[in-house]
């Protein structure tokens, strides 16, 4: 059994890539591989022998699923005539050798710098394990499918070419990619070099003059700012010799943009090391000397960052993401910046703009959006060309954690092999291969558009931060870590015993720099102080600007008309569905005013109006092309289409000549990233309407951590602006607690300072000049829209061509009815769908004494607005709000006192709605209708409960 297991543990394990490589080989080659495998390749392709000069190219799975079959039936000897003849024998024993150390070669690779733990016990490595002896190391075998240079090569040699290659400093994983190309692409360049790397005199300097910088810095902060929080990168200092050449690589292969996310660790030493923060500036920051006016601030390990430097490819421009404490969330921000860049500059193939993402070894493994952002990778709306991913690897998570415990994978970075990118494993101590590992994934990123890692595997010098002691809970580790020379001074003394630098050298190095820091200078040279990238935006023009400016959103009744006829025409060869062919041909006759507008026909024009104007539209989210609630009909789909990627026809793609764009995606199933993603995409592109729209409204709760950290607090934390649109169905139907409420609440309690825009639109026309408005009006700031369902086609809740024609979005309706303001006697406010219901209450019950007014705009309160409509009933003793939500969620909390400021002396404020609760809603109809009857019950009866008076 034993035997036949070493015979066929490659063959028909999980890693199986030596029968491929093997059938590769005989493809290339026929004559190339042993007798009896061509014999069985040929049968296997029921074509007859031919010589080598014959090429084939046929399917691969037939040939591996045929072995695998074969295998349960006995050993391979029972399947290849042949197999009993040694020398054929040790030919398959070749192959397989070759494609062990190419899938598990770096198991036995040199890693780690501390040399904690002994090289692990990988049979599958060493040649006895398929037979071999001493021998036999003398025996030239053809190696033909290898890059090493030669046809043939005695085992001895090959051994030690494949130990250097997948077993050294750089451990590669790439094996498991289904791209032959790119798979044979790693294998030459690994086996061509051996992973050793040649570099010049000047290039070994520098290499040790950025390592200098990165040590220099840590050690002047810890001994000016003693104990202060910095995130030291101390035993990591590679990283910012592999930043530096990804900069100038990258430039090099054509890069002008790279947009840099990552968290703590380091950050401050690439602010001034890499994308070259004056010094001053940053001891400006740790002596507690602000010198911006932001409402709020951030911690300076937080802050981000932009300039230009040079590369011999150009001028490159570099920004760092701001990014809060949730430490991989900054991904799908990069990742929206760079798809909003790359489309500025018209860079579809993204070989301009590059997304670089930093991570720690317990943040890749451990948190969710590092999976929601890689499955962002290669899809049509959020693909960006590939990224870098660079792993700073402490081998520890935080102070008291350990890799046993961070994660349940080999390696950190095995998340990433669900979309096969991949993953160059280094020794941080061997800053030649860090660099040359850095230059392979710039190459491979620039050849393929496919992410690629670097795991750079080092060691945290000091504890999680500066304050803290990590000898208490990891005393080995430590240990190791006190008697390590560290990096610099590791590589400092290699160069001078290779004859490359003097013995003073490095000390000369780490002096300079010291007094270029006292003197508080630049350590990157050089910055372009002076550069203007043309294709950066100004954002000037859009700060500083009040939420009340006034912004002309009406459209001439006849350009309406043109745009309606528009979009409701179809190219005659689509075939739409029938329900889709009836909603066209209603919206048609809205457009000619013979039908009052729905929502989705007033949301239309409004993106259809923008387009024409030229501002880009961009709309993402789950079933955004048809509306989850099935309203919008944005892409319309061919019904008698035989292909999945075919058939679709966009008509807001096709209103005007030279219109702006209007992109809608239906999103992969994720709140987080693509929030994120949309977030980014926004703060690098103001003149565009860009919205995210939630399934239901409820689901945004999955991107919690995006609306606190950045839509939220951005701008007073960072400066950082944005014009998200949020879109999220709200309203209480009876569909449970979890397709019910937006949670009003939440962006209620985050709103302050003129942060964000909180509305409820009840009309088409409302949505039609909000949208309008987001846009027209100079004014950037996250609109949060809780859209309606029941609304969507309600009769009652339509509109007119006339109103989007004139008028504008109004933060407050009054009474639209004819009543008697002297006789009204109590006036309901509200907010959203309850509106129709009250209504509709009230002509039941004949109460002519009740005035009903909408508050449309929850944040920023309309304070004259209300104010004006409550002055309209000077008779009127009491205030009700009323709400479809629990009295503890929705706006009550938020909105009561500032109805209170607009009330007169006297007047009494009450509740109307359902009572507080721990859910959202009810899960039951039934008891949803009761609840909906008894608040709307409690609007027009006697107030009880908790009041409030003036």
């Amino acid at each position: 059994m034993m035997q036949q297991y070493k015979s066929n543990s490659y063959l028909f394990g999980g890693n199986a890539p030596y029968v491929e490589e093997l059938y590769e080989a005989y493809l290339d080659n026929p004559t190339s591989v042993p007798d009896n495998w061509r014999a069985y390749f040929d049968a296997m392709q029921n074509v007859p022998a031919v010589d080598g000069s014959d090429a084939r190219d046929v399917p691969h799975a037939p040939i591996i699923a045929s072995f695998a079959e074969r295998a349960k039936q006995g050993p391979i000897r029972t399947i290849v005539a042949s197999a009993d003849a040694e020398m054929g024998r040790k030919r398959v024993a070749v192959t397989q050798l070759i494609a062990a150390y190419r899938n598990i070669g770096l198991r036995w690779a040199d890693l780690d710098p501390l040399k904690r733990q002994e090289r692990p016990d990988v049979p599958d490595l060493d040649p006895a394990f398929y037979g071999f002896s001493d021998a036999d190391l003398d025996i030239v075998f053809n190696t033909n499918n290898t890059y090493f240079g030669k046809d043939s090569m005695s085992l001895r040699e090959l051994l030690t070419n494949l130990r250097e290659t997948y077993s050294s400093n750089i451990g590669a994983e790439f094996m498991y990619i289904s791209d032959q190309t790119q798979k044979r692409w790693w294998q030459e360049r690994l086996e061509s070099s051996r992973t050793k790397p040649v570099f010049s005199t000047e290039k070994k300097k520098h290499i040790l003059e950025r390592l200098t910088a990165a040590e220099g810095l840590e050690r002047f902060l810890h001994t000016k700012y003693v104990g202060q929080k910095r995130f030291s990168l101390e035993g990591g200092e590679s990283f910012i010799a592999a930043m530096d050449e990804l900069i100038q690589h990258g430039g090099v292969k054509g890069v002008q943009e790279i947009i840099i996310g990552m968290a703590h660790r380091g950050r401050l030493n690439v602010l001034v090391n890499t994308l070259g923060k004056m010094p001053a500036d940053l001891f400006a920051e740790f002596e507690g000397k602000h010198v911006d006016d932001l409402p709020a601030g951030d911690v300076k390990y937080h802050k981000g960052f932009s300039s230009d430097v040079s590369t011999a490819g150009g001028p490159v421009h570099l920004s760092l993401a701001f990014n809060p404490s949730h430490l991989e969330i900054v991904n799908p921000v990069v990742e929206g910046s760079v798809k909003a860049r790359q489309e500025r500059r018209g860079d579809v193939q993204g070989t301009q703009v590059l997304p670089v993402l930093v991570h720690g070894d317990a943040a890749f493994a451990g948190q969710g959006v590092v999976m929601e952002t890689l499955n962002l990778a290669q899809t049509r709306g959020y693909g960006t060309g590939g990224t870098v991913h660079i792993v700073i690897n402490n081998q520890i998570g935080f102070t008291t954690s350990d890799p046993r415990d961070s994660r349940s994978t080999l390696y950190c970075s095995d998340v990433v092999k669900m979309i096969e990118a991949p993953v160059l494993h280094v020794n941080g101590d061997d800053p030649e291969a860090v660099v040359f590992a850095m230059q392979l994934a710039v190459d491979y990123r620039t050849e393929f558009r496919q992410d690629v890692v670097v795991d750079i595997i080092c060691y945290r010098k000091l504890g999680h931060n500066e304050q803290d002691t990590p000898a208490v809970t990891q005393p080995l580790m430590y240990k190791k870590i006190a008697a390590h020379p560290g990096t610099r001074k590791l590589y400092a003394d290699k160069l001078a015993a290779q004859g490359v630098v003097d013995a003073a050298y490095g000390d000369e190095l780490a002096q300079a720099f010291r007094s270029a820091l006292d003197a508080g200078k630049h350590t990157v040279d050089p910055v372009l102080s002076n550069y203007k990238n043309k294709f950066s935006v100004d954002w000037l023009p859009f700060l500083n600007k009040k939420w009340t400016d006034a912004a002309d959103t009406s459209v001439p009744v006849t350009e309406l008309k043109r745009l309606a006829e528009r979009i409701t025409t179809i190219p005659e060869d689509l075939k739409v569905h029938p329900l889709v062919e009836r909603v066209i041909k209603d919206r048609a006759a809205m457009g000619r005013g013979e039908l009052p507008l729905d929502w989705g026909m007033g949301e239309h024009l409004a993106f259809a109006s923008l387009v024409a104007s030229g501002y880009p539209v961009r709309i993402t989210g789950q079933d955004a092309g048809r509306g989850t609630f099935t309203h919008r009909h944005a892409v319309l789909h061919d019904q008698k289409r035989e292909r999945w990627d075919a058939g679709t026809y966009v008509p807001l793609q096709n209103v005007s000549e030279n219109q702006a764009p209007f992109t809608v995606i239906d999103s992969v199933l994720s709140e987080e990233a693509v929030l994120g993603f949309e977030y980014g995409y926004s703060t690098a592109e103001p003149n565009a309407l860009v919205i995210w729209e939630a399934q239901f409204g409820d689901f945004v709760n999955g991107a919690q951590v995006v609306i606190d950290q950045f839509i939220s607090s951005g701008e007073v934390k960072w400066g950082r602006a944005s014009g998200l649109t949020l879109m999220l169905p709200h309203g209480y139907e009876g569909q449970g607690p979890e397709h019910s409420s937006g949670r009003i609440e939440r962006f209620l309690q985050l709103s302050a300072d003129n942060n964000m825009q909180v509305v409820q639109p009840t009309t088409p026309a409302q949505i039609f000049h909000l949208l309008r408005r987001q846009m027209i009006r100079m004014f950037r700031k996250p609109l949060i829209i809780f859209t309606p369902k029941s609304l969507l086609r309600n009769k009652d809740a339509t509109s007119q061509l006339s109103e989007l024609a004139k008028g504008h979005f109004e933060t407050v309706i009054g009474e639209q009815e004819d009543i008697n303001a002297a006789k009204v006697k109590r006036v309901i406010a509200c907010s959203g769908k309850v509106y129709y219901d009250l209504v509709n209450a009230r002509r039941e019950r004949g109460d002519n004494d009740v005035a009903i007014i909408r508050v449309e705009q929850l944040y920023p309160f309309p304070h004259k607005a209300a104010a004006a409509e409550l002055k309209k009933y000077p008779n009127a003793t009491e205030i009700v709000w009323c709400q479809d939500e629990p009295q503890n969620q929705g706006a009550w909390f938020f909105v009561q006192h500032y109805l209170m400021e607009n009330m007169t002396e006297g007047q009494k404020l009450g509740y109307a709605g359902r009572a507080a609760s721990a859910s959202p809603a009810v899960g039951y109809y039934a008891k949803h209708a009761e609840q909906q009857k008894q608040l709307l019950d409690a609007a027009f009866s006697k107030l009880k409960g908790f009041v409030l008076t003036k």
